[in-house]
């Protein structure tokens, strides 16, 4: 006969385990999902609206607000980017747009862009 030290029910939760962890993974999936970025090693912050973005690195990319936005270097004081498939450079203070984003270029370094991205 097998003596149990404690009744049966003391050891009962209310949540499980398995599924704290699964409501805890879809909160920070459904965070994620209204920031609109994803995160790489990139620097990335992002608002409802926008995401302030630091690529570094030759073909450093991330996705912001839906959109693949890649940094291939810089030349002449201009980062040449790609947005969607599409090319573009912009030099430091400098806003174009590319795709669905607007693009505001702030600081412009050898190896570094620091840019804002928005929905335009």
């Amino acid at each position: 006969m097998t003596v149990r030290p404690y009744p049966r029910s003391m050891f009962a939760t209310t949540t499980s385990r398995p599924r704290l962890a699964a409501g805890l993974l879809a909160g920070g999936l459904g965070l994620a999902a209204l920031t609109g970025c994803t995160f790489g090693s990139e620097n990335v912050q992002c608002s409802p609206s926008s995401c302030t973005v630091t690529l570094e690195g030759t073909d450093a990319q991330v996705d912001v607000l839906g959109t693949t936005l890649t940094f291939s270097g810089t030349q002449d004081g201009r980062a040449s980017l790609g947005v969607a498939g599409a090319n573009v450079s912009c030099a430091e203070g400098e806003t174009v747009t590319a795709g669905p984003l607007d693009l505001e270029c702030s600081s412009v370094t050898e190896d570094r862009v620091e840019l804002t991205a928005s929905l335009g």
